[in-house]
């Protein structure tokens, strides 16, 4: 009888074991980053992005010359800013959110107020296409780089130009301030990375270990390491303290266009000419995750403020938003779900995680692969409308109107003298443009029919309008004042509840009657 309740403990410990290892194994499968949804509204490829600091907003660039600003509320609308004349090259919000600085093929540089205004400054910054912009830390610089292969430095507050860096012998693709805005480190075509004193504006330090054009480059949230990728698909991470190759992966089959450090530093996601984005867990200095998403080659890729989103966007006109999920969780026990679940693989390379000799990380089939066909929280959500903002947009419309209204056709009118100035090299942006200044037969006899007179009172419309949209857009600021406003009060009257029930339990331990309120 004792043996035979003995084996029923035994049987009873076994499903209470059997049902944990299963509950585990169910809370580790949700670490898994997963596709939250996507956003459609630009036309061509999608090149670069940026999170809001207050994780709302986020920014895109693409070669359809337009800044769009999503807004990552699944009811509310999208803003597409006009005013670039080529390729949006890289955007990056102010570290207040108040700016939106982007860079374009038109060599110019353009700060924007992220709002339905759509008002921008533009800055005439070099003398051939820029490839990168960036704020400091502190929000009161940019520093650009441009393919006259130079950096150059600018004052946000004043807008003006500060200094010039020149060393790099040909194109410059990116550069970024560290956190502490002393250095700034540039990569560029001439296989090189450089790190520059902001103080008396000299190159400090170079790395030219490349097979190739270097692509991307960045500071880790500490600003002790720097990261690089190269067109020779390999992601090299350096020890600027001891101007050691701490790690070198090669998990991708094709360049690295971009990638991004979590904001603990312990990740790092890239994305490639592969049609891939893989994340990478530097602590163990492993690849563990490669998602499929895209279709064609990845242009971009970043994580959020806080880490709890990243976004990636490429040839195929999409940007996709995945939330991280495996952040939440301490890296030692992802990697034991990781291993539970996969085929067990070599230990990690301790040299690569002291400084002493690098070693050398390639593809490995033990890689988590999801596909986002098997892994969707909510694709199915619609499209945003897009409202489309910009200081070239209200003078387009009414130039447009005022024309047609005074008896000029529309195929007449893009004909006419405003489009012949324009240079050859506008024909793609022109051809771009047909489809808004296209009206059918009908629509172009009704126009014509009207009388002269009613010009004024549409033009007079279309200021009113434009008046009516900037008093929206003063609402909408006013409106999210008030909530964070509501919002600082409700946390006050917490601490102040919670300080009073303190009070309260330490005068009932002393004996002491209690205060009321």
């Amino acid at each position: 009888m004792q043996w035979h309740l003995y084996w029923l403990h035994i049987f009873k410990l076994y499903q209470i074991l059997v049902c944990s290892v299963i509950s585990m194994r169910r809370k580790f499968i949700t670490e898994d980053p997963s596709l939250e949804r996507h956003f459609r509204g630009h036309k061509d490829i999608i090149s670069c992005a940026d999170f809001s600091p207050n994780n709302k907003q986020l920014a895109t660039g693409s070669a359809d010359t337009f800044l769009m600003i999503w807004n990552l509320n699944p009811k509310a609308r999208a803003y597409r800013f006009v005013g670039h004349k080529d390729k949006v090259s890289s955007v990056q919000f102010s570290p207040a959110g108040n700016l939106v600085a982007s860079s374009s093929w038109d060599k110019t540089v353009r700060l924007w107020t992220p709002n339905i205004k759509g008002e921008s400054t533009v800055i005439r910054a070099h003398t051939a296409i820029i490839r990168s912009v960036s704020f400091s830390r502190d929000g009161q610089h940019l520093v650009t780089a441009s393919d006259d292969k130079s950096l150059k430095v600018w004052s946000v507050h004043r807008q003006r130009f500060m200094y010039s860096l020149n060393q790099h012998t040909n194109w410059v693709r990116s550069a970024k301030f560290s956190p502490d805005g002393r250095l700034i480190v540039s990569c560029g075509d001439d296989r090189s990375v450089r790190i520059w004193d902001t103080t008396n504006k000299q190159c400090v330090n170079t790395f030219t270990d490349y097979g190739g054009p270097v692509t991307f480059v960045d500071f880790n949230s500490s600003g002790t390491c720097i990261a690089s990728s190269g067109s020779d698909n390999t992601l090299k991470i350096w020890d600027i303290r001891t101007n050691k190759l701490l790690q070198h992966y090669q998990v991708h089959s094709s360049g690295i266009n971009c990638f991004s450090f979590h904001p603990s530093s312990n990740y790092l996601i890239s994305a490639s000419n592969d049609s891939t984005v893989k994340i990478l867990d530097l602590l163990e200095g492993r690849l563990i995750y490669t998602l499929h998403g895209h279709k064609g080659p990845v242009f971009t890729v970043t994580f959020s403020r806080g880490g709890e989103y990243f976004a990636s966007g490429g040839t195929d006109a999409q940007v996709l938003l995945w939330k991280t999920n495996f952040d939440a969780f301490n890296y030692k026990d992802v990697l034991k779900c990781n291993n539970r679940r996969l085929n067990p693989e070599p230990p990690p390379h301790l040299t690569d995680i002291h400084p002493r000799s690098p070693h050398l990380h390639t593809a490995s089939s033990a890689s988590v692969e999801i596909n986002p066909s098997f892994n969707v929280a909510d694709t199915q959500t619609l499209d945003p409308p897009v409202v489309d903002v910009g200081q070239s947009l209200f003078s387009k419309t009414q130039h447009r109107v005022s024309s047609l209204l005074n008896g000029v056709p529309a195929h007449e009118w893009r004909n006419s003298r405003s489009f012949q100035q324009r240079p050859s090299s506008d024909k793609r942006q022109e051809k771009e443009e047909t489809p808004i200044e296209t009206f059918t037969q009908e629509e172009q006899t009704v126009l014509n029919s009207l009388p002269p007179s009613l010009s004024s009172t549409l033009e007079h419309i279309v200021e009113q309008l434009d008046v009516l949209t900037q008093t929206v857009s003063v609402l909408e600021q006013r409106l999210t004042l008030t909530e964070d406003k509501l919002k600082e009060c409700l946390d006050n009257q917490l601490k102040i509840v919670l300080q009073v029930r303190q009070a309260e339990e330490r005068e009932t331990e002393n004996g002491s009657p209690t205060s009321s309120l």
